[in-house]
């Protein structure tokens, strides 16, 4: 009988634990899928250096050779930016072990890899959510439900706008997922900073989100929370051009007959082309914000409570 290995931490991410330092987790898969070589190496180390310049600990999650590894050291970052890596979700956690394989954790892999490893706050670029045409697709991210049952508290852009944004949000809701906007009270669109949809609840800062987040932990609520953070209005894409590519976008998934789980994937790769890589270049702008965010909380989430 196979079971899954024991995460692995680097020293780096153990000491944050034994010595309860601030730590964020980080996905791998905005490296190894979300952006071109080299570039996304320089990434994944630019997101780690924000966390170390503010003293918080970097865990960036991946799945190598089999074995979870919370906290990459140089080599393993350097492998999950090279080498061509599956694409790893929850479900994929025991066939990467059984097979001895690797793969880029996903946000809802990520989430449940840090909630098992105890890091509680995590940084990452968008949310998936529900994807346009679900009602005959049924194709909605597995980072729902995972966040269903996983207590991290995910700092995200919001959900990209090709996705359906409206069944997103009752999604967050039915599964009791509480959505709180950081300095704002409209869900963000991912480029951009404003979606047209409002939200229940709004905090100005990360000492409100740590406490929410221990609110959460006395109640015993297993759910996870998202921290809506919008990118900064001068480094959004540029409304106007958003809305002529993204429209531009659907228009060809039309003519191609592009259907079903299909969709989402081709209208992403058209968007990048169209904007000659302006869309990549938001997609940075809006991670490096996150982290910087997931930080504040971390620090807010490890001070001792008075």
């Amino acid at each position: 009988m196979v079971s899954m290995p024991s995460p692995n931490l680097t020293t780096e991410v153990d000491a944050e634990i034994t010595a309860a330092r601030p730590g964020v987790a980080l996905e791998s898969t905005i490296i190894s899928h979300g952006q071109p070589r080299p570039r996304n190496h320089e990434a994944a180390l630019e997101f780690e250096q924000i966390l170390r310049e503010r003293d918080v600990v970097p865990a960036t999650i991946a799945v190598l050779d089999g074995v979870p590894h919370i906290g990459l050291d140089a080599d393993g970052v350097r492998r999950i930016a090279e080498e061509d890596l599956a694409k790893a979700s929850v479900r994929d956690l025991p066939v990467l072990a059984a097979l001895g394989r690797s793969g880029a954790t996903t946000v809802a892999a990520t989430a449940r890899l840090a909630a098992l490893a105890g890091i509680r706050v995590f940084a990452t670029g968008g949310l998936g959510g529900v994807h346009r045409g679900a009602s005959s697709t049924f194709d909605e991210s597995a980072d729902l439900p995972t966040l269903a049952e996983n207590a991290v508290t995910v700092v995200s852009a919001g959900v990209k706008s090709v996705l359906d944004i409206a069944a997103t949000l009752e999604r967050l809701e039915t599964l009791s997922i509480p959505v709180i906007g950081y300095g704002t009270r409209e869900f963000p669109a991912f480029w951009l900073r404003e979606s047209g949809y409002q939200l229940d609840w709004a905090v100005d800062g990360a000492t409100d989100i740590a406490a929410i987040m221990r609110a959460r932990d006395e109640l015993g609520a297993r759910q996870g929370i998202v921290v809506a953070n919008p990118i900064p209005l001068e480094q959004q894409w540029d409304p106007a051009e958003h809305d002529r590519v993204l429209a531009e976008a659907f228009a060809a998934a039309d003519v191609a007959g592009v259907r079903g789980k299909a969709v989402t994937p081709f209208l992403l790769g058209y968007i990048v082309d169209a904007s000659s890589g302006r869309s990549l270049e938001v997609n940075l702008d809006l991670a490096r914000n996150n982290v910087r965010v997931a930080a504040e909380i971390a620090h807010a989430w490890s001070a001792p409570r008075a």
